[in-house]
């Protein structure tokens, strides 16, 4: 497929390299899977399954995302010149359109989400401060929400890599309180609490083990999007291997975590006393059981350094796939212009622009926000079956690879990660895939309009069809809203 460009204005100055290495790409993998969800992750994984279920259903999700992982891997080697991850992939697979809407769902979904860790930030705080209000939607809290907004949006106009050096930091930040939790817990950990129930049959609240394990992945399937983190900066990359390495090494760190503070939880309160805890900051509550106060308020700082590192990653890949996309002439120019220093700042002040506005919406309407987050969380689950897809299609065809070489490992792991991708669309709910429709009708007229700039005819046959298709589900998602037989709430 040949790829078009548009003109990109850049303000002149100081050429500044902009290129990542190895531990820069860990950081965005790990900064942007890690935020606050991890810290509540006792309660949220507790709520409806016994300890066995949670690890059937760590079993089942490591092996869909190490998948996953390995798609990334993959089409990094065998596809070097697309850069900017899902987007391309979809682009290159499945034409213009399809790329566009993978740019579009993961553009709403980075922004809108980076609506929820300013939010949940100041939340956390609250518990120090409480006029921030316990959701974070106070006069004060957006205020404050504002400022680490605008403060993050100069740093990255300063240029990506200083921006990248700053995740690493705060990667690293984050990742201590998980430590300190893993450590005191595994030195208290009881056998005997862990084997409390074990089967959850003295529980029949919870359900069967296949409704608890199905409980359990509605929890895990959030907590490791942004594993394409390193393939989203593929074209700031040093080295091109460093995108594959960066992913695996990012996936191995998020579960190890995520697997830690899950099971070891388990053996200090029994599941009905950690399904009770406060879902904010649960590991919170379960460090303290074992440590005391201090360690409470370690792990609630450590809350509010992670979510702000995550927020820099996302607000990072916000302005990264826009840009790329713009470039090809799939987005509006404006999307593409760069200031001297090498950062997309275009597509930099459109989203931030964005996320200001929504903080506002917050502060008036929380309920109408919660509503586009989920859907929005629901969107960007498409473009990594995009992904897995074209993964599955590279390795049908043997393109990309060399006469006799083999092809077993990537057929299978774009297979799994392509069905195991539809899986987790289906267990976020039918209703909000429906309703995701809304957010991509939107995005319709805006390809019209880049396609028109450079008088390229915007839809093929296929193309006018997937259009039409999106056009009527969104009409569809309107009206079962109006009549009340679906809601986002």
């Amino acid at each position: 497929m040949s790829i078009q460009t548009v003109d990109v204005v850049r303000v002149q100055g100081p050429a500044v390299s902009t290129k990542l290495g190895l531990l820069p790409l860990v950081a965005l993998v790990v900064g942007s899977m890690i935020g606050g969800g991890v810290f509540s992750l006792p309660q949220n994984i507790a709520k409806g399954a016994s300890p066995a279920a949670v690890m059937i259903g760590w079993l089942i999700t490591g092996v869909g995302m190490l998948a996953l992982a390995f798609v990334y891997q993959g089409l990094s080697r065998r596809k070097p010149a697309l850069d900017a991850g899902p987007y391309a992939y979809a682009r290159a697979g499945f034409g213009d359109f399809v790329g566009f809407n993978s740019a579009w769902g993961y553009w709403l979904s980075a922004w809108i989400g980076n609506v929820s860790y300013v939010v949940l930030i100041f939340g956390a705080l609250s518990y120090f401060y409480p006029a921030f209000g316990a959701e974070g939607n106070s006069v004060q809290a957006i205020v404050g929400a504002s400022v680490l907004l605008w403060a993050t949006h100069a740093l990255i106009l300063m240029g990506i890599r200083q921006a990248a050096i700053i995740n690493v930091l705060t990667t690293t930040a984050k990742l201590a309180p998980i430590l300190l939790l893993i450590v005191l817990v595994t030195v208290a950990f009881r056998l005997q609490t862990f084997a409390i129930d074990l089967w959850g049959t003295e529980t029949p609240e919870l359900g069967s083990i296949l409704t608890q394990v199905k409980s359990t992945m509605l929890v895990t399937l959030w907590v490791f999007i942004g594993i394409e983190g390193a393939s989203v900066y593929s074209g700031r990359a040093d080295k091109r291997a460093d995108i594959g390495r960066a992913t695996i090494i990012g996936f191995v760190i998020a579960l190890c975590a995520y697997l830690a503070v899950s099971l070891l939880s388990f053996g200090v309160l029994t599941q009905p006393e950690l399904a009770g805890l406060p879902a904010a900051a649960s590991m919170a509550n379960v460090i303290e059981q074992v440590a005391g106060p201090w360690a409470s308020v370690a792990v609630r700082i450590g809350l509010v350094v992670s979510v702000a590192g995550a927020f820099l990653s996302w607000t990072l890949f916000a302005a990264e796939i826009p840009y790329r996309a713009a470039k090809e002439g799939i987005l509006p120019e404006v999307f593409a212009i760069e200031n001297g220093k090498g950062s997309p700042s275009g597509a930099l002040w459109i989203t931030n622009l964005l996320v200001q506005a929504f903080l506002v919406v917050t502060f008036f309407a929380n309920s109408t926000y919660l509503a586009l987050f989920y859907i929005a969380s629901t969107a960007i689950l498409v473009p990594y079956v995009l992904s897995g897809a074209y993964a599955l299609k590279l390795a049908m065809r043997g393109e990309g690879y060399r006469p006799g070489e083999g092809r077993g490992r990537d057929l299978f792991t774009g297979a799994v990660a392509t069905v195991y991708g539809c899986w987790l669309i289906y267990a976020a709910g039918p209703p909000y895939l429906l309703m995701c429709a809304i957010l991509y009708v939107l995005g319709i007229p805006v390809y019209w309009w880049a396609k028109g700039k450079q008088t390229r005819e915007a839809f093929s046959g296929l193309e006018a069809l997937l259009a039409a298709g999106i056009v009527l589900a969104a009409a569809a998602a309107g009206y079962l809203m109006w009549a009340g037989a679906i809601s986002a709430l």
